[in-house]
């Protein structure tokens, strides 16, 4: 019987989200030495009888179609919050004044007023608090990182990101919540672009300074969603506006004075979930991509790129796994944001990337979003 101090999570959410973060905190005591015991305590969800089939089938013991009921619950010490934008700010703030702890998924708001009162809510709570950007735990990015501390690049010079999708290339796909402004907050730009901003700030230890960017949307209209799981829905005969972007491009100077490029679509047809980033330096230079996402390919002393499977004991986090060349999936980057959040926890250390972290991310938001709106005059992103 383990000695290890047992801590109750409720989350919040069972689609695509509340589905991986349930396989993390069943999956993260098994492989990793803890310090607590995380256990699966209660799902909330609005429907009782769907959120009930959801806590069976991914792993919680019990229910709550009401949040708030949740959050008061003394068997309650993490909040995991996995629901649209549009809720993010309400529910992490009340989870923070009951002296929860909560991990939050990204974008970490839908504006920055939001995001700011969430940053002053964690300030002022006892609870630690972290915003779910997994990608940072991706072993390769984490390598990546590595690199850039050991000065393996010297200067930085360039950065380009990358976030391509082929989701909603079909005008009649539905209209989902992720395409309305209300609920998702931004379209591309919030949902896979603040990924790509917060690993270019996470691989080079730099933030975004300022951008000059511009956005579309190519399908206005599409039909309503019925029944929605994932990245899939079936379709009503009603259609509604699609009221956010499907595409984002920007350009960028990072605060160490390296340029950026950064672009975030849903309309690259044949791109699945290429997540990429490289980055160019003074010694050398690496570069990732999602769709293979246990390589890193890395150039030093003016030699072309060497492949580096990312699988070796001394690798971040691929020690708790499989034997090398045996690769990791999407799920292990939530399982090893889970383990360091939990870590953070027991130790009463700041989790990263934090709230503050995320307030930055959505600043950035913010700003390309100001600059499609002024015809892409460049503007600075707010400190």
């Amino acid at each position: 019987m383990s000695d290890k101090t047992t801590i109750g999570v409720g989350m919040i959410g069972y689609a695509f989200m509340g589905r991986v973060h349930s396989q993390a905190w069943r999956s993260v005591g098994a492989f990793f030495d803890l310090p607590l015991a995380p256990r699966m305590a209660v799902l909330a969800g609005r429907s009782k009888e769907q959120t009930a089939a959801a806590a069976a089938r991914l792993g919680w013991a019990d229910v709550e179609t009401d949040w708030r009921e949740l959050v008061r619950r003394d068997d309650v010490q993490i909040v995991d919050i996995c629901t649209p934008g549009d809720s993010h700010a309400e529910i992490a703030i009340a989870a923070l004044r009951a002296g929860k702890h909560v991990i939050c998924e990204k974008p970490l708001a839908n504006t920055v007023a939001e995001a700011e009162a969430m940053v002053a809510a964690a300030a002022a709570a006892p609870g630690r608090s972290m915003v779910a950007f997994n990608y940072r735990r991706v072993p390769a990015v984490a390598l990546a990182r590595r690199y850039v501390e050991e000065g393996r690049l010297g200067e930085i010079r360039h950065v380009r990101a990358q976030y391509l999708q082929d989701w909603i290339v079909d005008p009649e796909f539905p209209l989902v919540w992720r395409l309305q402004k209300d609920k998702a907050g931004a379209g591309a730009l919030g949902d896979i672009g603040s990924h790509i901003v917060d690993a270019a700030e996470f691989v080079t230890g730099q933030r975004v300074a300022g951008v000059s960017g511009l956005t579309e949307t190519f399908v206005k209209e599409r039909p309503l969603a019925g029944e929605s799981a994932g990245l899939a829905a079936s379709r009503a005969a009603e259609r509604g506006a699609v009221t956010v972007d499907d595409a984002a491009l920007f350009i960028g100077r990072m605060s160490g004075g390296a340029l950026a490029s950064f672009e975030a679509t849903r309309f690259a047809t044949g791109r699945k979930n290429a997540m990429r980033i490289e980055v160019n330096g003074q010694l050398g230079s690496l570069a990732f991509d999602f769709e293979s996402m246990n390589e890193l390919w890395f150039s030093e002393g003016g030699r072309g790129f060497e492949r580096i499977l990312v699988t070796e004991p001394d690798h971040p986090y691929v020690g708790a796994w499989w034997p090398p060349g045996h690769g990791l999936g999407y799920e292990h980057t939530f399982t090893h944001e889970i383990k360091d959040f939990l870590e953070a926890v027991a130790t009463g250390a700041d989790p990263s990337p934090s709230f503050a972290d995320g307030l930055r991310v959505q600043r950035v938001l913010a700003a390309v979003e100001a600059s499609a709106a002024d015809g892409g005059r460049y503007t600075p992103v707010e400190d």
